[in-house]
């Protein structure tokens, strides 16, 4: 059957998504044993990128927790996690500049981000409300919760889409600030790039499972809407 074709690609782009997550944590891992020639800490990586692009007033700040590194858009605040913030390996350094990536994505206005930012709210929304539709839809037969399921459906997906070409700038932007201010050498290079494309691999899993998930909702509900 087609649609037993679509739960294989699902599966298959499931397994994918936990690969990607052992890989990053694995690549993390190996990479944080070697210390950059620098010497430098990912905080001193992070904090001499933001004072470059004149964003002093962004402050830094430690966290508990494994990769729970992230910018917040809101407060204006880079948290890196402790084993980002102190250590001075090949992991932290790319790390650390990869939240700083997203922090002067911020200042300059990215489009991508801009527009992340402004449907966060309603992804925020649509995201909780869909499975509740989608499920109530499937259960009753009525092809318009259905419909409207795939619709709020579609806004989180679109929203996983956006992430992708932000993310991949945020690295873009990190390793060439990382070679140019001599954070690391070019031979340190291949490591950081290991690190981060690693971590932007998740992001491309986690896309591709909800996209097919929801040509899934749709292939169902146009098979169902014909038989009507």
């Amino acid at each position: 059957m087609y649609f037993d074709g679509m739960y294989i690609l699902i599966i298959i782009a499931f397994l994918f998504s936990l690969w990607a997550q052992f890989r990053v944590q694995g690549t993390f891992k190996k990479w944080s044993t070697v210390q950059a020639n620098s010497g430098m800490t990912g905080y001193d990586a992070a904090r001499h990128m933001l004072d470059i692009h004149g964003l002093h007033d962004v402050p830094i700040e430690p966290v508990r927790g494994a990769l729970s590194d992230h910018y917040d858009p809101i407060n204006r605040v880079v948290r890196l996690s402790e084993p980002v913030y102190y250590e001075s390996s090949i992991s932290a350094i790319s790390v650390a500049c990869h939240e700083i990536g997203h922090a002067i994505q911020h200042k300059e206005h990215y489009p991508m981000l801009v527009l992340r930012h402004r449907i966060f709210p309603i992804v925020n929304f649509a995201s909780g409300l869909a499975p509740i539709l989608l499920i109530a839809g499937f259960l009753f037969q009525w092809l318009g919760l259905i419909g409207l399921g795939i619709i709020f459906f579609s806004v989180a997906v679109a929203f996983q889409l956006i992430t992708l070409p932000v993310e991949f700038n945020a690295s873009n932007r990190a390793r060439e600030i990382m070679v140019s201010e001599g954070y690391i050498t070019n031979e340190e290079e291949r490591g950081v790039a290991k690190v981060l494309n690693s971590a932007a691999l998740t992001y491309v899993a986690a896309a591709l499972v909800s996209l097919l998930e929801l040509l899934r909702y749709i292939l169902i509900f146009t098979n169902s809407n014909n038989r009507d």
